[in-house]
């Protein structure tokens, strides 16, 4: 039976939650020490990070966690369509003429003229266009790829492909994939045994949240929901807040002047410290090579889940190879596959994520 194409999988109109995958082509580095040029390129993952929190900036999509490794790159991103519906014709224009400006300067994209805004305005055609843009998940790959390709080739003085293709991705299907998922990407740098613990895991959604953590002495009394929401994170602001209240929490555009990401919404129903005490826990568990006897107070969350110690290290070690086009619950997993006209999805089998609220 036939395959969906990826644009029929991932639909810019719906909001939908999909783990990107970008590997560089054969032997080229991305980030890091290639051994066989001897060169360093970890520079490069500061150009990352910066192309990411702009385009928070610019999209309406949500970045919930991201991962820089030495020849790859993951995110975790959730497309907000809503949030670009709720944006007036002259916000579209100025931020897509921010993305793509009609003139340069060495300071930065300059700040849209109104006869350049009013010219996207006055065609409805070519605005609506960009609106559906501004929410694909394509869109910000392919905004992601190209500029660093340009740069790195720039760089290497060379011409041609620098990514392996397109982008793989998978569709994140319910709350307890996503979460098995944030955690997967976030301790990424851990399972390659290129850092001991998620503080020292360079360039990485954890990693910003917890830099940013160290600024809070003194808001003891905020809990994590407000602090999240309301204080201007220096590291981590341009990401979505981890936890969710889905009956206070505002849905449409931050309101915020400094525009840094799209929305406040959160992505998972607990805190912020419970997810960084469990990811924490996990990656001392991936790392030693062993699974330890797991905290009390971190024990709901697995029973929340349906999984137990074992089941849950073993689940974020071998994550990719679980799970493929799609992540999920076993009865998630199936409604997807009839809904692109599959008999079935790979599931992880008996490392399965029971279904969650």
């Amino acid at each position: 039976m036939a395959r969906l194409a990826r644009g029929e999988c991932i639909d810019p109109a719906q909001v939908q939650i999909v783990h990107c995958i970008h590997r560089c082509v054969r032997r080229a580095f991305l980030c890091g020490t290639d051994p066989y040029s001897g060169r360093c390129y970890e520079h490069r993952r500061a150009w990352i990070r910066q192309r990411l929190e702009f385009l928070a900036g610019i999209f309406g999509i949500d970045c919930l966690t991201y991962c820089v490794m030495n020849n790859h790159l993951h995110l975790v991103l959730r497309s907000r369509p809503d949030v670009v519906a709720s944006w007036s014709d002259q916000e579209v224009a100025r931020r897509w003429l921010r993305l793509f400006p009609k003139r340069r300067s060495s300071e930065g994209p300059p700040e849209p003229a109104d006869p350049e805004i009013q010219m996207i305005v006055s065609q409805p055609n070519l605005l609506a266009e960009i609106r559906r843009r501004l929410s694909d998940l394509s869109w910000w790959m392919r905004c992601t790829a190209e500029n660093i390709a340009r740069q790195s080739n720039r760089e290497d003085e060379c011409t041609g492909h620098f990514w392996e293709g397109r982008y793989r991705s998978q569709v994140i299907l319910d709350e307890s994939g996503l979460l098995a998922c944030a955690a997967y990407v976030d301790l990424n740098p851990i399972r390659a045994a290129l850092a001991a613990s998620p503080e020292t895991s360079q360039f990485t959604g954890v990693k910003d949240r917890i830099d940013d953590l160290k600024t809070r002495s003194g808001r003891a009394r905020i809990s994590d929901h407000q602090w999240e929401r309301n204080r201007r994170r220096v590291h981590s602001g341009w990401m979505s807040p981890i936890e969710i209240n889905e009956c206070k929490d505002p849905t449409g555009p931050d309101p915020s002047s400094d525009r840094r990401r799209a929305s406040w919404k959160g992505f998972l129903s607990i805190s912020l410290s419970t997810y960084l005490q469990l990811v924490d826990w996990t990656g001392r568990q991936l790392h030693r090579g062993k699974v330890g006897v797991i905290p009390h107070h971190l024990a709901p969350i697995l029973k929340r889940i349906g999984l137990d110690a074992i089941a849950w290290c073993e689940l974020i070690a071998q994550f990719g190879r679980k799970f493929k086009r799609a992540a999920g619950s076993q009865c998630h997993l199936q409604a997807e596959a009839t809904r692109r006209g599959q008999r079935w999805l790979q599931s992880p089998g008996k490392v399965d994520l029971a279904t969650t609220g």
